[in-house]
């Protein structure tokens, strides 16, 4: 026995016995979350929050390159989660304050979380099972009252982790105490102290702060977005200049309390009160702990200098416009989707247009386009405006009127997201047009936050571009004039929002996104078919810590009545009509089908469904960080009455059709390669059919 006992001692010295009873203290730990985490142990609670922020150099050079002050009260209800409501707010060096940066993550409210975010990077939680996993765990000390526990990541690089130390309550096994200190090219150290609150009867933090030092990483630390040297942690280039230069954070946090939420029927995150930027210099006395230093209060006139001089306040709303497509001049933003396009029918089009913006005015906008196809010899153009009815729910009414083309047999969503893209991939390939005047009404409505709507009434009057005719009501028709009600919605669960005097905003883009859409045509009112069309699509995804993602988008459409090849359902085919797997050699598109050809198949009920799951990027260098990505995608459907549609031949697909490939993006610039193989029911007897070899673009502005 005696020899046991001093084996037992042995191990603990070692530190074999102390990491085992550190393991058994965390795992109970976690068990007691219900009971130490705010968010399962309390119904509904409110605290307020002190928030200081500034981005500065260790020498001193009289003031901050980036300074920010806020209070908040934030509401807790497990009905609606987190709402925090901005009370104070001032930034220095804007006249026009830039609320995008009150949706910065600094770092997460709570470390019972299964994650834990710093400056919007993503660590395993080290109270979760997830951090079971991925963390070592080391018993640094015991007293009567507190667990000391050290914590260091397995594998950093596939599961980033962070390293540090906690204090747990001997008791509750509750945290009240974390420090962590991270070396590496971005430097992080982070401290959190909790205190027992006796009316809720749990730890609560009191305080926390962070630091970050950008040292040798290449990760964009920005608050703005974009390369703009104010409020950003600067790498590359301009590492000599920036090498001294970090950023602080410390958040004060007083007043927990039981408390309904006030804002129970409030569906944002984030709002932003009318008078938050025009508190008073005592109000921010009763929030500070400290006196502002000569530093903080030079800051304000200084970052003003650079901002004016700069002209950064100018530049921020170039980028932001520019993110999304849109480049400004004063009171009009040119849509960058307009200069350049290229397809098959028109060859090159070139074209130049946009739409007024809020310094035009805040309740109308006007908007335009015009564009010239050199190889069909015709001008396209559109003219329109639209007027603001009731801003807090984004209620739009818009009259347009177009003369274009169109692809025969697409189907789009009135409430989908504007994408932006340097070009659009798919638009170089199609081969299928028709040409459309179309004159419409459009309402859009933000019923909630998370869901859009939209209202188009419209009606056009469509000439074919290629030899077509259909048979509906005993009548044959080449062009005919369609009058159509659409009625679109999209709801975005997953997504945060954040209001703002500046209006509505999407901090955080989540999942799942879910559209539906019906439109209903009428063999009256200058309309010659009655039709009616639904559609409803999914899309999810599934981001990892491991740098891994899996997306699944699933969509069916189905029409009834008399409709004509323009206006059934493809599934986005993308394989040029050519011979040999060298001629078909294109550009991929975002969702397509790589294999399937131009008018191969057309449908009136159609169901397709597409999986793709995305590699962790190779780590070939700093520049050099190409992305893998599988592919599968299937789709089946069916049409009725294919002897309607004359002088063109088509097929169903009512046996299925399925292809499977990869990408590799990002090799260079954002170009990349895809290899798809067909396969199945419509495998062709050419075996070079059935291959798609493209190029991929994947830029990230």
């Amino acid at each position: 026995m005696p020899r046991f006992i001093c084996f037992l001692f042995l191990l603990a010295s070692l530190g074999v016995y102390g990491q085992e009873s550190a393991l058994n203290i965390v795992q109970k730990a976690i068990t007691n979350k219900t009971a130490n985490d705010p968010k399962l142990a309390i119904d509904a609670y409110k605290y307020t929050t002190y928030e200081k922020t500034v981005i500065t150099d260790s020498i001193d050079n009289g003031a901050h390159n980036y300074f920010s002050e806020k209070v908040s009260d934030t509401y807790y209800s497990q009905s609606k989660g987190f709402v925090e409501s901005v009370k104070g707010f001032q930034l220095a060096g804007f006249t026009k304050t830039q609320y995008q940066v009150l949706a910065v993550n600094l770092q997460s409210r709570s470390f019972y979380n299964n994650d834990f975010v710093i400056f919007n990077t993503r660590y395993a939680g080290i109270l979760s099972k997830r951090g079971i996993k991925n963390y070592n765990y080391t018993l640094l000390s015991s007293n009567a009252n507190k667990y000391e526990i050290g914590f260091s990541p397995k594998k950093q690089k596939a599961i980033p982790g962070l390293s540090g130390k906690m204090l747990l309550d001997k008791e509750s096994l509750a945290i009240t105490y974390i420090n962590i200190e991270i070396e590496d090219k971005l430097a992080v150290k982070l401290e959190q102290t909790y205190s027992k609150n006796e009316d809720l009867g749990i730890y609560v933090p009191v305080k926390r702060k962070l630091f970050l030092d950008n040292n040798e990483s290449d990760r964009n630390l920005s608050f703005f977005g974009g390369k703009l040297s104010v409020g950003r942690l600067q790498s590359g280039e301009m590492a000599e200049l920036a090498k001294n230069k970090y950023l602080y954070s410390e958040s004060v946090f007083s007043d927990f309390s039981r408390e309904a939420n006030t804002f129970e029927k409030n569906q944002f995150s984030i709002i932003a009160q009318e008078n938050a930027l025009e508190q008073p210099e005592d109000f921010w006395a009763t929030y500070r702990q400290d006196k502002p230093t000569q530093k903080d209060e030079r800051s304000f006139s200084e970052i003003e200098k650079i901002v004016s001089a700069e002209n950064i306040e100018r530049r921020l709303g170039t980028i932001n416009n520019f993110s999304v497509g849109y480049y400004s001049v004063k009171f009009f933003d040119f849509d960058l989707t307009y200069p350049i396009k290229f397809n098959n029918f028109e060859g090159l089009r070139l074209g130049i247009g946009g739409v007024t913006n809020s310094s035009f005015s805040k309740r109308f906008r006007l908007e335009g386009y015009a564009a010239y196809g050199f190889v069909d010899q015709q001008l396209k153009y559109g003219i329109g405006g639209g007027y603001l009815i009731n801003p807090e729910k984004n209620l739009w009414a818009s009259l347009t009127f177009n003369n274009d083309l169109e692809e025969v047999g697409g189907y789009g969503y009135l409430t989908d997201r504007r994408v932006y893209s340097l070009f659009e991939p798919r638009l170089v390939n199609i081969t299928q047009f028709y040409k459309h005047i179309t004159t419409r009404v459009n309402i859009e409505y933000r019923a909630a936050p998370k869901l859009l709507s939209e209202l188009q009434i419209a009606h056009r009057r469509i000439e074919q571009t290629l030899p077509y005719r259909f048979v509906a009501n005993n009548q044959e028709f080449r062009d005919y004039d369609i009058t159509e009600a659409t009625l679109g919605v999209r709801w975005s669960p997953g997504s945060k929002f954040m209001k703002s005097p500046d209006g509505v905003s999407e901090i955080y883009d989540g999942y799942p996104k879910i559209s539906g859409q019906i439109s209903q045509s009428v063999d009256g009112a200058g309309g010659d078919f009655n039709f009616t069309k639904i559609g409803a699509k999914a899309f999810y995804k599934l981001e990892r810590l491991n740098k891994t993602a899996t997306e699944i988008l699933v969509e069916g459409n189905v029409g009834f009545g008399d409709l004509p090849i323009t206006h059934l359902f493809h599934a986005f085919p993308n394989a040029p009509t050519k011979e040999t797997i060298l001629q078909r050699f294109s550009v991929a598109g975002v969702n397509s089908f790589e294999t399937m050809f131009f008018g191969e198949f057309f449908s009136d009920v159609l169901f397709t469904t597409q999986l793709k799951h995305h590699l962790a990027p190779f780590n070939f260098g700093k520049k050099f960080k190409p992305e893998m990505v599988l592919i599968q995608r299937f789709a089946i459907g069916d049409i009725s009455n294919p002897e309607d549609h004359l002088d063109i031949n088509f097929d169903s697909l009512d046996q299925g059709f399925t292809e499977t490939g990869f990408e590799i993006n990002k090799i260079f610039w954002g170009f990349g390669t895809s290899f798809t193989y067909r396969w199945g029911a419509y495998h062709l007897p050419n075996f070079q059919d059935n291959i798609a070899l493209k190029f991929t673009f994947n830029l990230q502005l």
